[in-house]
């Protein structure tokens, strides 16, 4: 096929492939589709995967091109400022992909001790291959020079938990919850977190098989490696990714088994498959028939089954109302950044605020849904109290046949620091410590579980 014209040129498959330009050229493509387009991470890493420029990758490859793009959005903040320092004009308008090589090779150079020559050199065949860029690879290889002379001294001297988390998050998370703690929040989100998964039955078992340890939440934790694809028991269904954190709403409605139970906004299913493992009779509702199709993919794979509709949870009216609903609402995700770096980089004040009105809409629907004495779990994986405690305030407000089923602190595993006086559930990503920083952590979410008046 003939690219378009002023498309890049083609690379020397089996030359680039032996000096690593392809994982590059890739980490900076992703960087360019995240920064300068605003599309989700997850979603560009799909289409890179599948029909783009990771599709003929070698795993090992893959796995660098991913590394680089974490460096580069966890730590942009320290990049930026050292970019900044050698940068004397700034960086040139239309000037193509310039800054997402630039943030890619500064991150090799910071972050994950690539050797110069090698980070450099590439940077600057990076810029030779892209038409708009190609005229400052001079530029590329001064500045990632001097990055790679005196940056690390400049990064170091740099407070990273404030220059890595951008000035809107951080003036939110110091009102909601201080100084201290928002610096433990945005320390956490520097680390690359664990894999976690939820097993169909017997945790210590896979957890010995994955090199990996039982959570206080029943789940197992071990340490990324490779291709999720091909550890032991993917294939055959024996687990499914799932943070600590995500696990709790589902298991908060208690004993379900023989239940009629809702999952509105279902997909991607982990939580819906926790319903079903757990003997409840359960509806998975979204709007969306591509995030239904993936459900369906991940039950297959488990050899579950399921009830799907397709419709919007707002307006949706079932034939006969449910004992229990699981309401995980559409939110800002900013409690999973240690997992999605870009998040910060999608998302702002005016997202939250349509969000949030959306949540206030499931929630009010949700409630017509279920049987008198019935139970609802409202869930966000945010770290906003807008999407939490005050959208849980205001519909017992608004509704008095509604109120507070508390939370125990003993309920959540032991975990007595995450049920907090309100009765409700709140987890840091600092929270869940296990020794060491690279198995510790777990993503920040808010769990409320209700009932409706008999």
């Amino acid at each position: 096929m003939t690219p378009p014209k002023g498309a890049p040129r083609a690379l020397s498959p089996t030359r680039d492939h032996q000096v690593g330009l392809p994982a590059r050229r890739a980490a900076a493509s992703l960087l360019d589709a995240v920064l300068q387009k605003r599309q989700p991470l997850d979603d560009v890493l799909a289409r890179a995967r599948d029909r783009g420029y990771m599709f003929d990758l070698p795993v090992r490859d893959r796995a660098f091109a991913r590394a680089i793009v974490g460096a580069s959005l966890r730590r942009r903040g320290q990049i930026d400022q050292v970019l900044t320092t050698f940068l004397e004009r700034g960086l040139p308008a239309k000037s193509g992909s310039l800054y997402a090589i630039l943030l890619s090779g500064a991150a090799q150079l910071l972050f994950l001790e690539t050797p110069p020559h090698a980070a450099i050199d590439l940077a600057v065949r990076l810029a030779q291959w892209d038409p708009r860029a190609q005229r400052y690879d001079k530029l590329v290889n001064a500045v990632l020079r001097r990055v790679a002379e005196k940056g690390g001294a400049i990064a170091a001297a740099l407070d990273a938990t404030r220059v890595n988390t951008p000035d809107w998050l951080w003036s939110r998370w110091v009102q909601s919850w201080g100084e201290e703690r928002t610096h433990a929040i945005a320390a956490a989100h520097l680390i690359e977190p664990p894999l976690d998964l939820t097993v169909k039955s017997d945790p210590a078992l896979w957890a010995e098989r994955l090199s990996g340890r039982v959570l206080p939440t029943g789940g197992v934790r071990l340490l990324p490696k490779g291709r999720i694809e091909e550890l032991p028991g993917f294939a055959e269904g024996a687990w499914f990714v799932q943070d600590a954190a995500a696990s709790l709403p589902a298991q908060l409605l208690g004993d379900v088994a023989g239940k009629r139970v809702a999952d509105l906004c279902a997909a991607p299913g982990g939580k819906t498959a926790q319903l079903v493992l757990a003997g409840a009779s359960t509806v998975a509702v979204d709007m969306s028939r591509t995030r239904l199709g993936r459900l369906g993919e991940n039950f297959e794979r488990l050899g579950l089954k399921v009830d799907t509709v397709q419709a919007d949870a707002t307006t949706w009216q079932p034939d006969e109302r449910f004992d229990a609903i699981l309401l995980d609402a559409p939110c800002s995700s900013t409690g999973t950044i240690r997992r999605h770096p870009d998040i910060p980089y999608l998302k702002s004040d005016k997202d939250i605020a349509e969000l949030v009105a959306l949540q206030t809409r499931l929630l009010a629907h949700a409630v017509t849904l279920l049987k008198p004495g019935g139970n609802l779990v409202y869930s966000t994986c945010s770290l906003e109290p807008e999407e939490g405690e005050a959208q849980i305030a205001a519909l017992m407000a608004r509704n008095s046949a509604i109120h507070l089923d508390s939370i125990r602190p003993d309920e959540p595993f032991g975990g007595t620091e995450w049920a907090k006086n309100s009765g409700c559930i709140r987890t840091f990503p600092f929270d869940l410590q296990l020794g060491t920083p690279e198995w510790s952590g777990m993503d920040g979410f808010f769990v409320a579980r209700l009932k409706l008046a008999g």
